[in-house]
């Protein structure tokens, strides 16, 4: 059974936690992904050893022998962060740290980095990687070996490992490294977008995931991939640039494309502030009550979606046999829900399902009281809540079809002393 770290703290006091826990909204993820810059090019130096227990990676390459980081395992993020062949320091490693250092000591971060040197963006495009990866071996064969570290499939690795992830935690953003291979083709824009549009289908977030993308040297024999990534904001609003501008330096290896140890590091802070700038109170934390008002969501969110007197939910009423029968249904509150308190006996949730144009979560109390039920998006904003006095039995509660896009969500419901929180995926 995995437990989150915020359900973790229930331990403590004493409360009974039963099946899956839920993600901890707390848990910030961020995806990033690119060539040798996103690798990390720098030197590691002493300063660079030393980093909060709060920023973790989930390792993504197979060799495990790197500073004890091991496949699908999270560690602390010290560098190299990409793999062990011949990534150093890079942007990721400043990013997390100053994500750590700027946001509220709830807020845990952790990243999950795939890069490989030289690759073009067509190594990524999740329908057409393995012909790029058959032009490269007679080309560019020293290639195979890093493309090799993540499975031979380096956007499947991505997206296992944020899977995996979001077991976890909830993806907050992207940040992304790449272009220098490609400065010549103008059709880079749109190639980058439809890795974006994939990450997201594949992954089931919502159509607010900030993607930040870096420029590259401004001196460098690959400056010209700027013009591309300056296009980028045109391909969704959802893309961002973050300015190489006054990094010059370069590292000095005769390729003159590489940042120096200390740009990197500057690079990864102005990553952060990107990133902190654009998602603005999605990075506070949530309560351990999923309260609205602690949450990055306007009351008028909840309000909007769903209002137990409008149209947008309804609520009815049945007989404790409905109780009976959920009890042994797989879509019930004892398969893949976190259960706080005596919620067995006094509180339930059958199968959340689709009906009419509606959202129908079944809720069985054993005693009148009321009760919230609260749809939280990956990202941790509230999509639509209610609460309701209950009387004994299943009541059944409505939310307004048209208002949920497909994604993947969690359900919280809470009562006076028990509360049940599941993972719903609506994007089938």
């Amino acid at each position: 059974m995995k437990v989150s770290r915020f359900v973790g703290l229930f331990f403590g006091l004493g409360l009974a936690v039963s099946a899956q826990a839920a993600p901890d909204p707390n848990f910030h993820i961020y995806l990033a992904f690119g060539q040798s810059n996103m690798e990390g090019q720098g030197s590691i130096e002493n300063q660079d050893k030393s980093v909060d227990e709060r920023f973790q990676i989930l390792w993504s390459a197979d060799n495990g022998s790197c500073s004890g980081k091991t496949k699908g395992k999270w560690a602390k993020a010290t560098p190299p962060l990409a793999h062990c062949n011949n990534a150093k320091l890079g942007p990721t490693d400043y990013f997390g740290r100053t994500m750590v250092e700027k946001t509220d000591l709830q807020i845990k971060v952790g990243v999950i980095v795939v890069a490989v040197a030289g690759c073009s963006i067509q190594l990524f495009d999740k329908d057409g990687y393995q012909n790029y990866i058959n032009s490269v071996r007679t080309t560019q064969s020293w290639m195979t070996g890093y493309i090799n570290q993540y499975g031979g499939n380096p956007y499947g690795r991505l997206i296992e490992m944020a899977k995996k992830a979001q077991a976890e935690g909830v993806i907050k953003g992207i940040i992304f490294h790449q272009g220098e291979t490609d400065a010549g083709d103008g059709q880079w824009p749109s190639k980058v977008k439809k890795v974006y549009d994939n990450i997201i289908k594949d992954l089931g977030l919502g159509n607010d995931v900030p993607f930040l993308a870096g420029e590259v040297l401004r001196s460098g024999s690959s400056r010209g991939a700027n013009n591309n990534i300056a296009k980028l904001p045109q391909q969704s609003k959802n893309f961002y640039v973050v300015s190489s501008e006054g990094f010059n330096q370069a590292l000095g290896d005769g390729q003159n494309v590489h940042f120096t140890s200390q740009e990197y590091r500057d690079f990864g802070k102005r990553y952060a502030e990107k990133m902190i700038e654009v998602l603005g109170d999605k990075i506070k934390p949530v309560s351990a009550e999923s309260s609205s008002s602690k949450g990055p969501v306007a009351e008028e969110s909840s309000s909007s979606v769903a209002r137990s007197s409008s149209s947008n939910v309804r609520s009815s009423s049945s007989r404790s046999r409905h109780h009976s029968s959920d009890s042994h249904n797989p879509g019930s509150s004892t398969a893949g829900a976190i259960v706080i308190g005596n919620a067995a006996p006094s509180l339930s949730v059958g199968k959340v399902s689709f009906d009419h144009g509606y959202l129908n979560v079944p809720v069985t109390v054993a005693s009148n009281g009321e009760v919230k039920v609260r749809l939280y998006s990956v990202l941790g904003n509230e999509v639509a809540g209610v609460s309701e006095l209950m009387k004994p039995g299943t009541n059944n509660i409505h939310f307004a079809r048209e208002k949920i896009p497909s994604g993947v969500y969690m359900l919280s419901v809470q009562s006076a002393s028990s509360r049940i929180t599941k993972r719903l995926d609506l994007s089938k």
